[in-house]
C-alpha cells in the first residue's frame, strides 16, 4: 500500500520550514540542494521532523525562491491557448506553423529558462527587457524532478515572455524568455507523491495602480502533454545532478493588445499550492 505524502516547504531568510497538519514546523538541513534532491524527500522529511516544535509562520517578506542550484526549464505550446497565440504572434514572420506542428508532434517544445541567480521569489521584482515592447507574465505549474527523473514536488511560477521578441524570428526565443529576473517560483514547494489532478486550477490576475487590469485561468485538464512525458524527454541524453525545476507551459494569454507596465502586481494562484505574488521592477538591478 502506497501512502500518500504531502508538504509544503518553504525556503526563507532564517531556515527551512514546512507547512503540515496546519503547523509549521523547522526542518534541520544542511542546504536546500540536500533536502529537495533526494528522490525519498517524503520519507526524509518525516524522519526529520519527528522531534520538532511548531514555530510561527513565516514572515512573507522573508521567503525566498525554493531553489538553490537547480537549472530551470521549460516547456511550451502544451495548451491550445498558448498554441494559439504563438501561431498569432509570429504569423508576420512566417513562424506560425512552427508552433503549430509542435502542439501536434510527439517531441515537446523543452527549451532553458534560467539558472538561479535570474529567479526571484514571491514578493520579488520580475522584470521587462529595455528592448521589448510587448512582455507579459504566463503563469504555469512547475515541477521540481530530482537528478533520477522522479516528479517530487510543485511550485507555482512565471515565466515572464517579451512576445514581440519571440513573435519577430523563434530563433528570438532565448532572448525572448531568458534574462534577469525573467523568472518567478514559488511561495512554497508542495512535495507529493501523488500527481495533482486534472481540475486543479491556475489563475491569473494583473493589478495596475491598484485595479484589476487582467484576470484569466485554466485548468491542468487543458494540459495537453503528460507532465511525467515532458520530464522524460528534458532527461533523454541529459544529466541533472541537482535535480531541476520544469515549467509546463501556459494556458492563460492575455490579449495581444496587452502589454506589461512597471509596478504592474502579478498574482498566479494554484489552490493546493498558494498563491506567487511579484510586482514588475526596473530591469537593472
Amino acid at each position: 500500500m502506497i501512502t500518500i505524502f504531502k508538504m509544503k516547504l518553504y525556503r526563507t531568510r532564517h531556515g527551512f520550514l514546512a507547512e503540515t497538519g496546519g503547523q509549521f514546523l523547522p526542518v534541520q538541513s544542511p542546504s536546500w540542494d540536500a533536502l529537495i534532491t533526494r528522490a525519498d524527500i517524503g520519507h526524509h522529511l518525516t524522519r526529520l521532523l519527528q522531534n520538532a516544535s511548531p514555530v510561527e509562520a513565516p514572515d512573507p517578506a522573508d521567503l525566498l525562491a525554493p531553489i538553490e542550484s537547480q537549472e530551470v526549464w521549460a516547456a511550451g505550446v502544451t495548451y491550445f491557448r498558448s498554441r494559439d497565440a504563438r501561431v498569432q504572434e509570429s504569423k508576420g514572420a512566417g513562424g506560425g506553423d512552427f508552433y503549430d506542428r509542435v502542439y501536434t508532434a510527439q517531441r515537446p517544445e523543452l527549451f532553458f529558462k534560467a539558472t538561479p541567480h535570474r529567479v526571484v521569489g514571491h514578493n520579488g521584482k520580475v522584470a521587462i527587457r529595455d528592448d521589448a515592447s510587448w512582455s507579459v507574465p504566463e503563469p504555469e505549474l512547475v515541477l521540481l524532478v530530482s537528478p533520477g527523473g522522479t516528479i517530487t514536488g510543485y511550485t507555482i511560477g512565471n515565466d515572464m515572455s517579451s512576445r514581440d521578441i519571440e513573435g519577430e524570428n523563434p530563433l528570438y526565443l532565448p532572448q525572448a524568455k531568458v534574462y534577469d529576473r525573467s523568472c518567478a517560483l514559488g511561495p512554497c514547494l508542495m512535495v507529493s507523491n501523488e500527481a495533482l489532478p486534472a481540475s486543479t486550477e491556475i489563475q491569473l490576475e494583473i493589478l495596475r495602480g491598484g485595479k484589476l487590469e487582467f484576470s484569466g485561468a485554466t485548468s491542468l485538464k487543458e494540459l495537453k502533454r503528460d507532465p511525467a512525458e515532458l520530464v522524460q524527454y528534458l532527461y533523454r541524453n541529459n544529466s541533472f545532478p541537482r535535480g531541476c525545476f520544469l515549467f509546463t507551459g501556459t494556458g492563460v494569454v492575455p490579449p495581444d493588445s496587452f502589454t506589461l507596465k512597471m509596478d504592474d502586481e502579478i498574482r498566479i494562484t494554484i489552490p493546493p499550492i498558494g498563491t506567487l505574488t511579484n510586482v514588475v521592477g526596473s530591469s537593472s538591478p
